[in-house]
């Protein structure tokens, strides 16, 4: 029962007391650079929930096999082969996705949060711990990343997942769309999401 009870904290960590974005600020590079719209904030965080959780499961099984000298170049191999797979899968099949996040799904491999993951937890804990860990941090991390998109798309061009709202000749809050948009959009969102969170522990 113990167990089952440190599985779902570990699990709802990720999403509320840690969250990636809106507490530990991580990886912020994909989170303000292609947080324009809900559908791209979707689609990075998808793509970083799928490259996070394959990786620990990997990092978890090998573990015991890696020397400690090469464990961090051995943890990027593996992180670099996930994205590719992402990259490959979304230019085949996703290309308006593919063409939107542009250079931000390579960057995945350089994404602190999943290199920290693996590092810090599931080079140190069993399978299902480091799945439970890489669902939490990945679906905490695509729900920071939707909020913001959708929060900036709402207030910057009328609209939500492309489905419009006001008229297109109405006067909307431009700068949200602009880079400048989303360190405000952020910033807002994260004290809403702090406030929130802390009346609920």
């Amino acid at each position: 029962m113990s167990e089952k009870i440190d599985q779902k904290q570990n699990f709802l960590k990720g999403i509320i007391k840690d969250n990636p974005v809106f507490v530990m600020l991580l990886g912020m590079c994909p989170v303000l650079g292609v947080t324009s719209t809900a559908f791209n904030g979707l689609g990075m965080g998808m793509a970083t929930l799928f490259v996070l959780l394959m990786s620990n499961i990997v990092v978890s099984i090998i573990k015991s096999q890696v020397p400690a000298k090469v464990r961090i170049p051995a943890f990027i191999i593996i992180i670099a082969s996930f994205v590719t797979i992402v990259e490959m899968v979304l230019e085949a099949f996703i290309p308006f996705l593919y063409e939107q996040l542009g250079i931000f799904i390579p960057l995945i491999v350089v994404n602190c949060l999943i290199l920290g993951r693996a590092e810090a937890f599931a080079s140190k804990n069993n399978l299902l711990s480091s799945i439970i860990d890489a669902l939490g941090m990945g679906i905490g991390f695509t729900i920071a990343l939707v909020a913001l998109g959708a929060s900036r798309e709402l207030l910057g061009s009328g609209s939500l997942f492309d489905f419009r709202f006001v008229s297109e000749d109405a006067s909307t809050l431009i700068l949200f769309i602009l880079p400048p948009g989303a360190f405000i959009a952020l910033a807002y969102l994260s004290i809403i999401f702090n406030k929130v969170t802390a009346k609920m522990t």
